[in-house]
């Protein structure tokens, strides 16, 4: 369960969004995002999306933009996403900035 409050924080929001709507990356992510401590380990999130299809690092890329700005994303690689994901990326990012 989602914390009220972090779905209402623009940094999270996006992020949480993507996360919770790829089925692949919400179960290999979930062990790395600390929900009650409001922290995530970004270097093992890196570390674990290695071996992922560029499409899978993409959306995990954007998601870590969307909650820091540290975490730099190409948005034309948004091209390697299917329809299904483009519209996820799209809506995440209308969360965040809209």
């Amino acid at each position: 369960m989602i914390p009220e409050h972090l779905l209402a924080d623009k940094n999270w929001r996006g992020m949480l969004y993507i996360l919770t709507n790829s089925e692949n990356l919400t179960r290999a992510v979930s062990p790395h995002i600390d929900l009650e401590e409001c922290s995530v380990d970004f270097p093992a999130l890196k570390r674990i999306s290695k071996p992922w299809s560029n499409a899978e690092k993409f959306l995990l890329n954007l998601a870590m933009h969307l909650f820091s700005e540290q975490n730099k994303v190409n948005l034309s690689d948004m091209d390697l996403l299917d329809a299904y994901n483009k519209e996820i990326a799209l809506k995440a990012i209308r969360l965040r900035f809209g």
